[in-house]
Parts: structure tokens; C-alpha cells; sequence
């Protein structure tokens, strides 16, 4: 599966093919992936996928994409916020009738309460289910600000305080390592170790002649090894309901 995807994606990819590339079908919820970037490459692989987000134009893109893939019929687009799955998804009375795979990439950012959305997909688990949980390292946000020419907000970033706290919308989070495993924890689940995401990808994706093979490679090697992984552009880490 990974050679075929993006490779500031492999990592995550990684982690997750022991369990997507099994065999057996699973049931997946991907809370805020509405375009598809997971949702669809699962669906190929036989599972079948209900993706939440609250944008209607990012679900169109899903269905979209789903059709022209071949796999409507097993991805499901149900417009709600992570934080509300319990008014948008149908109620179960057997807990062991639940998701078991849920994908939460990159949303914890942008969320009213990161806990709330945790609790929230933990309780869509069946037991002994599974959560992918990818956020923004802010190790790796501190350095990319400041290799930019931006030390003012860089620093803002390494003391988690928003650069310019008068804008109308506030900067978005970013989170330790700490910081994740804490959240995770925080909502009953049981994490295994946490990786880096794209390491080095970003920079070498944007060089002509770079193997994409060899640069995937290189990923999930770099992603579990201190301190390469210390700086990652992202966090990543499998945990489980008890």
C-alpha cells in the first residue's frame, strides 16, 4: 500500500497495513477526512469507510472521488462535527457492534475541545478497536517557521502561545509528543508508541530526481528513530479501547 501513496503519508500507512491489509473487512470511521485521502485507498482495500465532516463541499469531493474509484458503495459521507459523532452517527445498543478502525488526521488542530472529539470516537469503538490519531508536531512547526525567516513566530510557537493573538480566528494547535500521548490517555485509550510523519519528505518531495520509492523508505525508517522523528512535521499514534 505505501508505494502507492504520498510519502509524507507513509509512516501512517505503516502503522495502520497490519491492520487494513489483513484480509478481513473492517468497520472504519474517519472523523474530519472528508476528501477522501484515506477513506478511499481503505474502500479499495475492501472496508467499509463512514467519513464525518462538516463541510459539504469536501463530501462532494469524497463522493466524487469514490465513484470514479469504483467503491461508492462502501464509503458513507455524513456531514457532522467530531465533537457531536453521537447526534450524527446511528446509535448502537451493542458496544461491540462499533467501529473497528477509526482515523482522527489532523483534526485536533481545529476543534473546539480536542479531549471532547477523543472521548467522542473512543465511544464510536467497539472494544478493543482502534485509533489513528495524526497531529502537527510543534517541534517540527517551531524549525519550519524559523528556516523560514520567521523567529517572531516560531518562538510563539515553541512557548504554544498564538503569534498574533488579535486575529479573528486563533492559530491553530500544536502539540508535543506529551502533549498527544496526555489526550489520548485522557480519553481511556491505551497508546502504543508514538512516529514521526514526514520527516524529511516535504523537503525531498520538491527535489527533481528524488526516488518517491526510496524517499518512502527512508520515511518509515526515520519515523520511530530518536531524534530524526524529534522534529517530524507530524505526530502519529495507535490507541486502542479497552
Amino acid at each position: 500500500m505505501t508505494e502507492q501513496l504520498p510519502a509524507r503519508t507513509a509512516a501512517v500507512w505503516a502503522a495502520l497495513d497490519p491492520l487494513v491489509g489483513a484480509g478481513s473487512t473492517l468497520r472504519v470511521l474517519d472523523v474530519g477526512g472528508g476528501s477522501g485521502m484515506f477513506a478511499v485507498p481503505l474502500a479499495r482495500l475492501g472496508h467499509d469507510v463512514t467519513v464525518v465532516d462538516p463541510s459539504a463541499d469536501a463530501l462532494a469531493t469524497l463522493r466524487r472521488r469514490a465513484d470514479t474509484d469504483g467503491v461508492g458503495a462502501r464509503v458513507h459521507g455524513v456531514q457532522g462535527d467530531g465533537d457531536l459523532l453521537h447526534e450524527v452517527l446511528p446509535a448502537v445498543d451493542d458496544a461491540s457492534a462499533g467501529y473497528d478502525l477509526a482515523l482522527c488526521h489532523y483534526v485536533l488542530e481545529v476543534v473546539d475541545d480536542p479531549a471532547v472529539t477523543l472521548r467522542e470516537i473512543a465511544r464510536a469503538l467497539r472494544p478493543g478497536g482502534q485509533v489513528s490519531v495524526a497531529t502537527v508536531n510543534r517541534a517540527g512547526a517551531v524549525l519550519a517557521r524559523a528556516v523560514a525567516g520567521h523567529p517572531v513566530e516560531a518562538l510563539a510557537l515553541l512557548e504554544d502561545r498564538d503569534p498574533a493573538p488579535g486575529r479573528a480566528r486563533p492559530a491553530r494547535r500544536r502539540f508535543s509528543p506529551d502533549d498527544l500521548l496526555a489526550l489520548v490517555a485522557g480519553a481511556a485509550l491505551t497508546p502504543g508508541p508514538w512516529r514521526g510523519v514526514s520527516v524529511v519528505a516535504e523537503l525531498l518531495e520538491g527535489m527533481s530526481g528524488a526516488d518517491p520509492q526510496a524517499v518512502r523508505a527512508l520515511e518509515v525508517a526515520l519515523a520511530e528513530a530518536s531524534p530524526y522523528r524529534d522534529v517530524a512535521t507530524g505526530l502519529h499514534v495507535l490507541a486502542a479501547r479497552a
